[in-house]
């Protein structure tokens, strides 16, 4: 029986494992694995997911027992130090000997540390492994209770970025330091770097770009980062993540042939210069580069297998460095050739400040075919603009429309199933369109999860799913079946049926929910959709279970760009007392708060620090105020105008039925955030038809509209019923917003709702006025029940010493953000603008 040896188990040296069992030639050989870390290969694509999950082996790349059942010896902790390649052996840190027949070098990198002048110095962290992790994580507890508490990162690429979010996760006021000067240089252009930053800055973290370090100060400890033209930047810990180097020791000392800047030199077979050695991922020097991305690692892998068990598969010629991914919360996608430009191309780009998003796609002067793109905010085309690129397609006729929204705010990148079957669609583990439908139409498969697990699609860096989820769904469509919107992995439901599962079974709790009805460990998309479900059956509160919260939930109020916050009392219908007015004012004075009157018709006080809010609404509870929800996927507002009471031309009092209908649903929480208007007359001066439900007033009572919003995509609501009397008009209402709240996707607005609502306008009708599905009372009984549960969630905050934990800027410690900024504007202030 012939020997493999492989030395690494990071995810290429056991992708390598893993391809090989499959192959179905695994039994003809001897495989041992080497790895120097002390745990079996982990993802570490996905490696800031440690700080949010319960155990390293969340992140393992198969279970404990894999490599025992599949006959490969696995040593961790384990460091090859030399290769002998006259006597075919590897030598151990112990001196042990190990023959082989085949070698497999799956090293990997490490970080680029630059020579700066104390380096040394404690607090100097990289950002590689699950150790370097740990060890960031316990000095960054140091860091906040004896120190500062800032963090600066040395690097402002893929991975100094992620470095940027773990440092700000653990509550470390946090700077980025970019030698270059735009972040993600090798991606990005100047626009998207712009657009890029702006955002990151928008979540407290700073930019520094142009910034060559010379020299690291500190007494016994990191306190100051030198930097070539004079300045200096402050800081009590620095993550070092200024690119990789090739980890080629073994080969070169083996007198293996290298690349000039490192690396092991492979050809398209990934053999080395010796016939029995091969060379894969970052390890490899391949057609003059160095690939740190796991698409190609992976593919190396395949190849390397293919050669050993007699195939004659060859790597591509050029390797495709696209990716995508969400960095800090923002979307970011490159592809192709993001830069090219000059005589033989044309750049189109769309730009939209207001809302982050920046896309530019680059196609030749015939308009013909795409050379590749940018997008940064909203990446939902990436999977099929890749396509088009990856596939040389042809481009429609007016390419513009492939990033340029329409009305609708929607793009023509075209249907997923335009596409061959030979596409690539999961390149990581070169899954093909025809390989994804085939499980569908022959292989059986019913469901996402089903292709997942037979095909391995999505199990990469995952950038892939969305356009797997479409796959599955049109060739389920195409076959007659039913395709189920699941809300993510763990949950094989929709939020409906999550809804009625939570409702029947009575569940109250997340983990409760997830025992019975799911699986894993859960995520950031099913944690807050779970929450909704619970606010919208029990009214439960966002203090009760604040861990499966959306970020601004957790605090109850919104964060600002600077890492403030801002405070929203409830004005209901837009009606406040002088003596409220007052105290709004003496608040904003008090804590020195922007103060702005919002489209909604209340007053928004920004500026305020974590640790100050408890202290602010204690002081608003105490004059009456209630929380306003302003941050929460709930009512809002309803807005009004001043009606009959005032107005010549009011027909009815808007104002008192606008304060009856805000009191009636205030803190009702949704998919998505519900805002209302109520007009006297239709002159419309209250907007009631650009809102989620619009009440008008005619000669003999209201006209309901529903499901119209404003935002990017604005739609007038559309009328359900008219000349209703005000019992009525509640009535019908109750019953529209618990069948909303019933039946909608998560994060799904009324407008976009009511679209896909098979029958549309006229089944809701049915459903609210004729009762035709037999449900009206109980919707009628489930709203009243919640308008009774209604409990102000910051008054119930203030008063409960455990809850009012959360409220401090740093876990350990009572000191305030000492690192927030303002500047004068007008007669009042705002954020100091980003350097």
């Amino acid at each position: 029986m012939q020997k493999i040896v492989v030395i690494g188990n990071g995810m290429v040296g056991y992708k390598f494992c893993e391809k090989l069992i499959a192959s179905g030639s695994g039994e003809k050989f001897e495989i041992t694995v080497f790895g120097e870390e002390p745990r079996a290969a982990y993802d570490r694509v996905h490696l800031s997911a440690y700080f949010s999950v319960e155990s390293a082996s969340e992140l393992s790349m198969a279970p404990s027992g894999w490599y025992k059942d599949n006959g490969i010896t696995l040593h961790t902790s384990s460091l090859i130090c030399e290769i002998d390649r006259e006597k075919k052996i590897v030598a151990d840190h112990k001196n042990n000997i190990y023959p082989y027949d085949y070698l497999i070098i799956a090293t990997g990198s490490a970080p680029f540390v630059p020579d700066i002048e104390g380096i040394d110095t404690p607090g100097v962290f990289v950002y590689r492994t699950i150790e370097d992790l740990d060890a960031i994580k316990q000095y960054a507890v140091k860091a906040r209770r004896e120190y500062g508490g800032k963090a600066a990162i040395l690097g402002g690429g893929l991975l100094g970025l992620e470095a940027a979010n773990a440092t700000k996760e653990l509550g470390l006021a946090t700077d980025v330091v970019e030698f270059a000067p735009r972040l993600m240089p090798r991606q990005l252009d100047d626009s998207a770097s712009n657009m890029l930053q702006t955002k990151i800055e928008s979540m407290g973290i700073g930019i520094y770009l142009n910034k060559s370090t010379s020299k690291i100060y500190g007494n016994n400890r990191i306190e100051a980062l030198h930097f070539a033209d004079g300045s200096q930047l402050k800081t009590d810990m620095l993550v070092i993540s200024a690119g990789i180097r090739p980890r080629d020791e073994l080969g070169r000392n083996a007198g293996l042939r290298t690349g000039e800047r490192g690396g092991i030199w492979v050809d398209n077979k990934m053999q080395t210069s010796d016939a029995s050695i091969y060379a894969i991922g970052e390890v490899a020097y391949y057609n003059g580069g160095i690939y740190g991305l796991v698409a190609p690692g992976y593919a190396m892998a395949e190849i390397a297998v293919n050669q050993i068990c007699g195939g004659d598969k060859r790597m591509v010629e050029r390797i495709d460095m696209s990716t995508q991914l969400k960095l800090i919360g923002t979307e970011v996608a490159s592809f192709g050739d993001p830069f090219v430009d000059g005589n033989s191309a044309s750049a189109i780009v769309f730009e939209n400040k207001f809302s982050g998003i920046y896309k530019r796609i680059n196609i030749d002067k015939e308009s013909r075919t795409l050379l590749g793109g940018i997008l940064i905010g909203d990446s939902s085309d990436y999977n099929t603009l890749f396509q088009l690129y990856i596939n040389t397609m042809k481009l429609p006729e007016t390419p513009e429309d492939l990033i340029i929204p329409n009305k609708s705010g929607e793009t023509s990148a075209g249907s997923v199933m335009d596409l061959p079957d030979t596409a690539q669609i999961c390149s990581c583990e070169s899954i093909s369109k025809g390989a994804i439908c085939e499980a569908v139409n022959s292989g059986g498969c019913q469901s996402v999860k089903d292709v997942i697990n037979r095909t391995k699609a999505t199990t990469g860096c995952g950038g892939c799913k969305p356009m797997v989820t479409d796959l599955v769904g049109e060739s389920l469509k195409a076959l007659g079946k039913e395709v189920k919107e699941t809300i993510c992995e763990h949950f094989n439901y929709s939020r409906q049926e999550l809804y009625d599962l939570v409702k029947i079974n009575k569940v109250k709790d997340y983990n409760e929910a997830l025992d019975l009805f799911g699986s894993g460990h859960g995520c950031e998309i099913c944690k807050p959709v779970l929450a909704s479900v619970f606010a919208s059956i029990y009214m439960e509160t966002a203090n009760r279970q604040v861990t499966i919260q959306d970020s601004n939930d957790k605090f109850l109020a919104n964060i600002q760009r600077n890492g403030t916050y801002s405070v929203v009392p409830r004005v209901a219908g837009g009606e406040v007392t002088p003596e409220k007015l007052m105290v709004l004012g003496q608040v904003a004075r008090k804590y020195d708060l922007y103060s702005k009157i919002t489209g909604g018709q209340r007053i928004d006080l920004f500026g305020a620090k974590l640790d100050q809010l408890p202290d602010i609404w204690r002081e608003l509870i105490e004059a009456g105020f209630e929380s306003g929800h302003a941050y929460g996927k709930s009512l809002r507002t309803v807005k009004s105008c001043v009606g009959s009471t005032w107005c010549r031309y009011g027909m009815h009092e808007s104002v008192s039925f606008a304060i009856r209908i805000e009191e009636r649903y205030k803190g009702l929480r949704s998919p998505h955030k519900l805002k209302g208007g109520v007009s006297g007359c239709i002159r419309e001066c209250a907007e009631a038809r650009g809102k989620d439900f619009g009440i008008i007033a005619v000669e003999k009572g209201w006209n309901l509209y529903v499901c119209g919003n404003g935002g990017a995509t604005p739609k007038h609501a559309v009328l359900l019923a008219e000349q209703l009397d005000d019992e009525t008009c509640i009535k019908y209402l109750d019953r529209f917003l618990m069948y909303y709240i019933r039946t909608a996707p998560p994060l799904t607005r009324t407008a976009p709702w009511l679209e896909k609502l098979e029958g549309g306008i006229e089944y809701l009708k049915q459903v609210v006025i004729e009762d035709s599905l037999g449900i009206a009372e109980d919707l009628e009984d489930e709203m009243q029940n919640l308008v009774d549960s209604y409990v102000c969630e910051w008054k119930q905050a203030i008063e409960d010493p455990e809850m009012m934990k959360r409220f401090r800027h740093f876990v350990n410690s009572d000191e305030t953000d000492s690192s927030i900024e303002f500047v004068p504007m007008r007669e009042q202030k705002m954020p100091k603008p980003w350097r």
